[in-house]
């Protein structure tokens, strides 16, 4: 049986922009990432560029892209696909709610890595393989 990675990329746009409202939230990152550190895995943010422009507390958030707590895709470029990448490199798994439709042909093998959740007053649940909701 093959070890899984204790890497865990977050689909920080995904992510943000989950809760009702329309407002990106940093907070939803800083949920995520402290979850998955909970868990003992190793999570890893990966935003697009336009993210800086709807986030909520630009401020923080500038801070942590350059302090290298968010990875940020460049300008113009699809953060989808770094994702997918990195994640193929890493061997990780990948918080998202996107489906990736127009990029899964080129990434088949990694649709059984996603981790589903849900943000509900600052708790979040990931869905587990199984069907079973997990805190």
């Amino acid at each position: 049986m093959t070890k899984k990675s204790r890497f865990v990329l977050i689909d920080g746009s995904n992510v943000a922009h989950s809760t009702e409202g329309g407002t990106a939230r940093l907070d939803n990152l800083l949920l995520m990432r402290d979850k998955l550190a909970a868990k003992g895995l190793e999570p890893i943010i990966v935003v697009d560029a336009a993210l800086r422009h709807q986030i909520d507390d630009a401020a923080a958030y500038e801070k942590m892209v350059d302090d290298g707590e968010l990875k940020q895709a460049p300008a113009g470029t699809d953060a989808d696909y770094f994702i997918l990448s990195f994640a193929r490199e890493l061997g990780a798994r990948v918080v998202s709610n996107d489906r990736f439709r127009d990029r899964m042909p080129e990434f088949k093998d990694l649709s059984r890595r996603f981790i589903r959740y849900m943000i509900v007053e600052g708790e979040v649940v990931f869905e587990q393989r199984n069907g079973r909701r997990s805190r």
